[in-house]
């Protein structure tokens, strides 16, 4: 049980603090409300789960592959910079209008998949802290146990964006139009710097092969 709760409590640190995968859930929490914001958490922690299985399975070493990491950084910044461009445009649009096009509105669980799965945090915490987990569970352990076990961390993820998606949702009752737009904007701006920031890393990856 203690190892259960132990990484419950895991899987809520990895999920805390402020990302691409935070501003996303925070976003539809404030605009669409709770239905938008927890799919968007539950798209998150399915690209958790992708990472888990890859990692134990032993396909680590596919992800640290040079091509793999330039793909999900590519992939990562285009979605993102294109995400926080409709968040400004719909902070900045003058009209009281039913958004055509806003962060994660069409398919709120896809977005959270590719925003989380292109995440370069993500991969570096699953590849650097989920092998100690699986070494730190008791000898002789089975692997289904393990598996078990080391499934409690998305058990945290889902709660702790569950619980920003409620809060989010709540808090949109006291806010106005004007708060609610200055939200968008700046819920924009984060995603788009998140964006550069795996552009940067693209880069920063072409230039050390040189």
């Amino acid at each position: 049980m203690n190892d259960y709760l132990r990484n419950i409590l895991l899987g809520i640190t990895l999920a805390a603090p402020l990302g691409p995968a935070s501003v996303a859930v925070m976003q539809n929490g404030f605009q669409r409300g709770f239905k938008r914001a927890f799919l968007t958490g539950i798209g998150i922690t399915m690209a958790d789960t992708t990472y888990l299985m890859v990692v134990f399975f032993g396909l680590a070493s596919f992800l640290n592959t040079p091509t793999v990491k330039m793909l999900l950084w590519t992939f990562g910044t285009i979605v993102l910079i294109y995400l926080g461009i409709q968040s400004l445009r719909e902070g900045v649009d003058k009209f009281n209008r039913q958004p055509a096009a806003v962060t994660t509105a069409r398919n709120p669980l896809l977005a959270g998949y590719i925003i989380n799965i292109s995440n370069p945090l993500a991969v570096i915490w699953w590849l650097g802290i989920f092998g100690s987990v699986l070494g730190s569970l008791e000898v002789g352990a089975s692997r289904l146990s393990a598996l078990a076990s080391s499934s409690a961390i998305l058990a945290g993820i889902l709660f702790w964006h569950s619980l920003i998606s409620v809060l989010t949702h709540w808090g949109k009752r006291f806010l106005n139009q004007r708060t609610i737009r200055a939200i968008s904007i700046l819920a924009g701006m984060a995603l788009i710097l998140f964006g550069l920031r795996f552009a940067y890393s693209i880069i920063d990856t072409i230039l050390s092969r040189t």
